[in-house]
């Protein structure tokens, strides 16, 4: 087996549907999201991986520099055909393809998540490839949890814990509003005090995802108000057959805005036909000191399930890389991940 490899100049159409064929979760490997990276002025580049002229692999890269290092990051990827995703050989001349483009940029590491289930098959076949697991906690919504739309609203809602139920009505009947704005501002507002109040560090680029997402009509902001004033407000982007709640925010209140708005977004994703809700990422269950116990607590209350992806993992091109692990490692015990 002897792999192709060429610079993808295909149509973003094209590319999306090899994604979505292939591993309709990962959000980040879309061509739109990489959109969003140039925009930022991230280096992105695309590659396709091909076997006697059979498109078999997709890569979208991204050169990251931080203060604790260079590294190559395929978020969400590389997407792989089902048909081969457990296929050693064909997996080590990808990852000998992108530790060399790692080296061209004079990176540290590369850095591989692809969103295949956490199986035994796939962890083997990782230890296999001489890859290490990423020093880093479980990002990327590699621990998520996701919402069937197929029932009814009536019975999504009886699937709901009791509490959360509640909540959601009692907002109705506080007289909250929840509305479509094409104002970032309003949503990064609260975002910043979100922050500020929570104490993390705050996502960078949120306004040119919802700029590039926005012009394809892949993303929707929501605001819940009460007498004028906004309580909540959330990001929901589009993929496939996925709605993501990937960003939220909110200021302390006693009315549960937030619950109320979270049935507005499952409602609307309903309305597109989608299949998934996807509440994006949450704290494993044996860390009961992970500081996203609280909105797992929140997300799990709509009901759902889990899905769990096997954990990305690094692959050294330089001996400084035990630097850039050594940190990243810290700042996960520190941060109790």
């Amino acid at each position: 087996m002897k792999l192709t490899v060429r610079s993808s100049t295909i149509s973003e159409g094209e590319w999306d549907q090899f994604i979505l064929a292939e591993s309709p979760w990962a959000f980040f490997q879309s061509f739109a999201w990489g959109e969003t990276q140039l925009l930022e002025k991230v280096a992105v580049a695309r590659w396709e991986f091909l076997l006697d002229d059979r498109k078999i692999a997709q890569a979208q890269t991204i050169l990251v520099k931080a203060k604790r290092g260079t590294f190559l990051h395929v978020r969400h990827g590389p997407v792989v055909n089902r048909e081969l995703v457990n296929d050693n050989l064909l997996w080590r001349q990808i990852l000998e393809f992108l530790a060399a483009e790692a080296k061209k940029e004079n990176a540290w590491f590369c850095r591989i998540g692809p969103l295949l289930a956490n199986t035994q098959e796939t962890q083997r076949l990782f230890a296999n490839l001489g890859v290490r697991p990423a020093p880093i906690h479980a990002m990327d919504a590699e621990y998520t949890w996701v919402l069937r739309l197929n029932e009814a609203e009536e019975t999504i809602l009886a699937n709901m814990r009791k509490t959360t139920r509640y909540l959601i009505r009692q907002a109705e009947k506080q007289g909250v509003v929840v509305k479509a704005s094409h104002q970032i501002e309003d949503f990064l507002r609260l975002y910043n005090q979100t922050a500020k109040r929570q104490r993390f560090v705050p996502h960078r680029g949120i306004e040119a995802e919802f700029a590039v997402f926005s012009k394809r009509g892949q993303a929707e902001l929501l605001v819940a108000s009460h007498s004028g004033q906004q309580l909540a407000a959330a990001v929901i982007l589009y993929f496939g057959k996925q709605a993501i709640y990937h960003h939220g925010a909110s200021i302390v209140s006693k009315i549960s805005a937030s619950y109320l708005l979270q049935w507005h977004a499952i409602k609307e994703a309903k309305k597109r036909g989608l299949e998934w809700y996807n509440f994006w990422g949450i704290a494993p269950e044996d860390k009961l000191e992970h500081p996203w116990q609280g909105i797992t607590l929140f997300k799990k209350g709509f009901g759902g399930e889990l899905r769990s992806f096997v954990h990305a993992h690094d692959l050294p091109v330089s001996p400084l890389y035990p630097v850039s692990a050594t940190i990243e490692a810290v700042r996960k015990r520190l941060k109790h991940y």
